[in-house]
């Protein structure tokens, strides 16, 4: 049972490496704004944690299917269209329950299942207690109003929490700064970063084997600032987006997984994309719209 579950969650990270491997080019085209190109990271993650999709015959699977990739079908909705699963391994002759074609490919992922879901556990229960650690750290940090805390045990402004979110503020920070760092962080808040992080942290956690996974998941962090950048200088005239420019120079760059920091990604990367940035208008956000919606289509969908 372990290795038929493995022998899918094998072919699941297939599928995601290659709609990841697609995103990678498209999320450094720089007419785009991160706003709208953060979301595309969530193709491969979602490619990681549903192991069905429908067939479309103008998907990327499709257009590969003739040399790496087939499907398994699980329901026929029309003689076109149906619910099919990723089977880039081809090991099988049968399945639900999996007869593999060869007894050797059957050892493989029955160890290989072993040894995936060891590791795994072993990651979900190291980075769990370093998450419980933080929270209790932060649980002893001076109360200042609303969700604000100062805390001694950080460096860099941040938010933790998932339900009910926390800014900290490092003791010794800039009360000239404060406004751009508060508008920042409640920008973290209101688009659920430190949730989709943590999710996205889990499922990498579930495809450990994948390097590409990881990489994904550390463009994501990386984009998800940039986009909280982007819809705070949003609000911003020019003198007051040079000032916050400013105030993330004077930040210490430190990241951390679970939690959306001021200084979390490549300062020098979010100071260009903060100077050059081009507010988006009605006209373009409907043709970013329209783009997503296309290229979700193309990597979403199964070979038919």
């Amino acid at each position: 049972m372990l290795g038929e579950i493995f022998y899918w969650i094998f072919n699941m990270s297939i599928a995601a490496s290659l709609c990841g491997l697609v995103v990678l080019p498209i999320h450094r085209i720089k007419r785009i704004p991160r706003r709208v190109s953060v979301w595309l990271w969530l193709i491969p993650f979602i490619r990681m944690c549903v192991p069905v999709g429908i067939s479309g015959k103008y998907g990327l699977m499709s257009l590969i299917s003739r040399f790496t990739t087939k499907t398994v079908t699980i329901y026929l909705i029309t003689d076109d269209t149906a619910f099919t699963m990723m089977n880039s391994v081809m090991g099988a002759n049968g399945y639900f329950p999996i007869t593999y074609k060869v007894d050797l490919l059957e050892d493989v992922f029955k160890v290989g299942g072993w040894v995936w879901v060891t590791v795994g556990a072993a990651l979900v229960l190291a980075f769990g207690i370093i998450y419980a650690v933080t929270l209790r750290e932060v649980k002893e940090a001076t109360h200042l109003w609303d969700n604000v805390y100062l805390s001694d045990k950080i460096r860099v402004p941040a938010v933790y929490g998932i339900v009910r979110p926390r800014i900290v503020l490092p003791r010794a920070y800039d009360k000239k700064e404060l406004s751009y760092i508060l508008l920042h962080e409640r920008t973290h808040i209101k688009r659920g970063d430190n949730l989709l992080r943590t999710v996205a942290f889990f499922l990498v956690c579930i495809h450990w084997f994948n390097p590409l996974c990881w990489l994904f998941l550390k463009r994501l962090c990386t984009d998800m600032e940039l986009a909280c950048d982007e819809a705070v200088i949003a609000r911003c005239d020019e003198g007051q987006r040079r000032a916050y420019a400013h105030t993330l120079v004077s930040s210490v760059e430190k990241a951390n997984v679970f939690a959306s920091t001021f200084g979390g990604a490549k300062i020098r990367l979010r100071i260009e994309n903060i100077l050059s940035y081009k507010k988006m208008t009605a006209v373009s956000l409907v043709g970013f719209t329209a783009l997503l919606a296309v290229i979700a289509y193309i990597l979403l969908t199964n070979a038919a």
